[in-house]
């Protein structure tokens, strides 16, 4: 082995086609060898690429039955809840049917809103009785002062003669 620049161990390099092995000193060998192991790896290699392709395409897929299982859930929710309403309001009506088919109290309505009675009773009717005392009155419109009459008529007159 012959050595070209200078003395000491050499390296081989390759191999010629001629066969004859040319040899390079260590300290060329190593300005030509890489840094580092990390340096001379690729950031992203194709393992990783295809692991974040694999990654987002399962979260891609899943989204969507998800988003739906959640609206189903909110969904079957509203319903219970809706049908708890429904079940209250059937309960309650369900007493009033009951309420309406007791004969005392149908005699009671007969009575207070269409003031009948039976047939062994006689029924009096009160014509200038005090207020209240019989049937509910409506209550009295409040008139307004005259002059304030005779304004809204002038109004509605002038009103009336623009169109």
């Amino acid at each position: 082995m012959t050595t070209e620049h200078g003395s000491g161990p050499t390296v081989p390099v390759g191999d010629d086609t001629s066969g004859s092995r040319s040899t390079v000193p260590p300290s060329a060998a190593s300005v030509h060898a890489p840094r580092s192991a990390a340096a001379a790896r690729p950031r992203l290699t194709s393992r990783a690429a295809v692991l974040a392709v694999v990654m987002c395409a399962i979260g891609l897929s899943l989204a969507y039955p998800v988003r739906e299982y959640i609206a189903q859930h909110r969904q079957i929710a509203q319903l219970e809840a809706q049908h708890k309403m429904e079940e209250a309001q059937v309960r309650s009506l369900q007493a009033e049917q009951q309420h309406l088919t007791d004969p005392a109290y149908i005699e009671q309505q007969a009575r207070a809103r269409l003031n009948m009675c039976l047939p062994d009773e006689t029924c009096y009717v009160i014509i200038d009785g005090r207020p209240g005392s019989g049937l509910p009155q409506p209550p009295r419109a409040k008139r307004s002062a005259w002059y304030v009459t005779l304004w809204k008529s002038l109004q509605q007159a002038d009103h009336r003669a623009a169109r």
